[in-house]
């Protein structure tokens, strides 16, 4: 059995990749990210939650940062393609 605790490294170059996949087919870039972000007001939001333990704030605080990660991926690769389309 694998331990909750260990992560597969390459999930949120994977994720980033589905989005990215989906800009390709023409879905509009604002409302990917707006799929991928966790908005900063909401993260706040949930953080102040009384009713929350401290484990699943932790939980949540792992959430926005993996978040974040996939977006700036996903940003990434938008820009990569933009710049590769201006080459050509």
């Amino acid at each position: 059995m694998i331990s909750r605790d260990v992560q597969d490294p390459l999930a949120p170059q994977r994720e980033a990749a589905l989005f990215y996949g989906l800009f390709l087919r023409g879905h509009s870039i604002d409302s990917i990210r707006k799929d991928i972000d966790v908005p900063s007001t909401l993260a706040r939001k949930w953080m102040r939650g009384k009713q929350y333990e401290d484990s699943f704030k932790d939980n949540l605080k792992r959430l926005y940062q993996y978040r974040k990660q996939v977006l700036a991926i996903f940003n990434e690769l938008v820009h990569n393609e933009r710049g590769r389309a201006k080459l050509q």
